[in-house]
């Protein structure tokens, strides 16, 4: 006696308990009247769903029957049989897959063809994903790009290329598409000096959303793409040696370092915005001449600079280092108050424990401290120096300022650490209680979970999510059609403020900008 039989007269559990029981054992004798089932359904949704995830089981250990049941007169089965063939890499399935491909006509099941296709990974399949390149469904057409990215089709590559650069045209530029997306990660997935030389040469794409594919395909690409990086750093404009600064740094190799450092000693970092960059990816990496590199930047004069800097010794602090900005802070020079001021609203909390115990630098560094009107900060160095201890520590907690929360809400991100710190000590200074997060997804999360805000700040590049979708998802969330957006940038062209723009954002800072600069913006848009 079969273990189907009599099925649709049994138990609603009874039924329940024997296709979980077919599901865990995927005997292939219960494969025709398992697709007896799927044709004829019982007409309950959840023993017909089960019936179906069944079905896929037994059929994921009978390969001839899978192929076989693709060319079946049911559509429902007919489908259920070409995904299984994906699902489960089935080689043999290809040629009639390829086969069914050629000849479809309806979208919806060219896709689930070309979806399993896609996943068996069979060369013989490339002349199919050419074809459907030129079709008229997106998606489709991003499916094939994906497929031959996989399958390393050297002979795509040049239409690749064409669809990234034709995504530059004047009037395509502000919209990044999925094709121009899966097209990016289709060439960095080559791996060959061409494509990567190609894809270093769009870092600075018009569209913001593809210079961060690009920047997330450099970043994982690594040690291969790093020789192009610094020749671009060398050959570029301002622009392109902040981006590749940028990706270095994210790169994280003593390779990446070790090629800035040389490109600084060769005096191609003269503007400040290439320095700040440079200081940034410095910092990030670590290396012996990076931070020698950094503590030389102890003498920038520009305070988001001299942040940066601050920023990245504050991740490798060491006595060679402390010795030397104790000297600088202990100078009661003009210096010495931007020095303190940078430990302080960069949170540079182990910087300050090492600087403290010389007294001349925890005096500079204090008076700092209690000119700060940022209640996080305030406390975070209260807290260190309540564990420091000691008469002097006390007396120095005794001087600071009862931190105060603002009345009104603002939000900044920026993937810059010494950009957030900058932007949260102008905010807080302002009366703000201020809001920072590293990318456009961490900010939103802040609007979504119910925070209102009174005016935001952003940049435009940033990881996970860039500035300019931020912006959008802002725009488009109830409430926030007219809240005061800045954004933040580099950008020296001006088809990327109209693009900001259109998208909504309020008013523009262009970087280097003085924090009486921002300050005064935002109290323009807010009155």
């Amino acid at each position: 006696m079969g273990t189907l039989d009599d099925f649709r007269n049994k138990e609603f559990l009874d039924q329940i308990t024997i296709l979980n029981e077919i599901a865990g054992s995927k005997d292939s004798a219960n494969l025709p009247a398992l697709v007896d089932l799927l044709k004829n359904p019982v007409g309950d949704t959840s023993i017909d769903y089960m019936v179906v995830n069944a079905l896929n089981a037994v059929l994921s250990q009978n390969e001839a029957d899978t192929v076989a049941g693709m060319n079946d007169s049911h559509p429902g089965y007919r489908i259920l049989c070409i995904r299984v063939a994906g699902e489960y890499g089935f080689k043999s399935a290809s040629s009639t897959l390829v086969s069914l491909a050629e000849a479809e006509a309806d979208p919806d099941r060219l896709m689930e063809v070309l979806t399993s296709l896609a996943r068996i990974a069979d060369p013989a399949a490339l002349p199919v994903f050419r074809k459907y390149l030129s079709h008229e469904d997106p998606f489709i057409v991003a499916l094939c790009i994906e497929a031959l990215g996989k399958l390393r089709d050297l002979e795509s590559v040049d239409y690749l290329k064409k669809i990234i650069s034709d995504s530059e045209a004047p009037d395509r530029y502000e919209i990044c598409d999925i094709t121009t997306w899966k097209a990016v990660e289709a060439l960095a997935s080559f791996d060959t000096e061409d494509t990567l030389t190609f894809l270093v040469e769009k870092l600075h794409h018009k569209n913001p959303t593809v210079r961060r594919i690009i920047t997330d395909a450099m970043t994982s690409i690594g040690s291969p793409v790093i020789p192009l990086l610094l020749t671009a750093f060398e050959t570029g404009d301002t622009d392109m040696k902040i981006l590749t600064s940028n990706v270095l740094g994210f790169i994280g190799d003593k390779a990446c370092a070790d090629g800035l450092v040389a490109a600084f000693d060769k005096g191609l970092a003269e503007d400040s915005n290439v320095r700040y960059a440079l200081y940034e990816a410095l910092g990030r990496v670590g290396t012996m001449k990076g931070i020698i590199c950094l503590v030389d930047g102890l003498t920038e004069e520009d305070e988001l600079t001299l942040m940066s800097v601050v920023g990245g010794l504050e991740k490798h602090v060491n006595p060679g280092i402390v010795a030397k900005l104790s000297g600088l802070l202990s100078a009661a020079t003009d210096q010495s108050d931007r020095l303190a001021k940078a430990v302080i609203n960069s949170g540079a909390v182990s910087l300050f424990d090492a600087l403290y115990e010389n007294e001349g630098a925890g005096m500079a560094l204090v008076e700092a401290l209690c000119v700060s009107k940022d209640p996080t900060i305030i406390d975070q160095f209260r807290q260190l120096l309540a564990d420091i201890g000691g008469s002097r520590a006390d007396d120095d907690i005794a001087r600071l300022p009862a931190p105060e929360a603002g009345a009104q809400k603002a939000l900044a991100a920026d993937d810059s650490r010494s950009m957030c710190a900058m932007h949260k000590a102008i905010l807080t200074d302002l009366g703000f209680e201020a809001f920072v997060a590293p990318n456009g997804q961490e900010a939103y999360d802040f609007i979504e979970q119910g925070e209102d805000f009174d005016i935001i700040v952003t940049d435009m590049n940033m990881p996970v999510m860039d500035g300019m979708e931020l912006v959008g998802k802002i725009r488009n969330t109830p409430g926030f059609e007219d809240t005061p957006i800045i954004m933040v940038t580099t950008e020296s062209e001006a088809s990327q403020q109209n693009l900001a723009e259109k998208t909504g954002v309020s008013a523009f800072i262009t970087k280097p900008f003085k924090p009486e600069e921002l300050k005064a913006k935002i109290q323009e848009l807010i009155g």
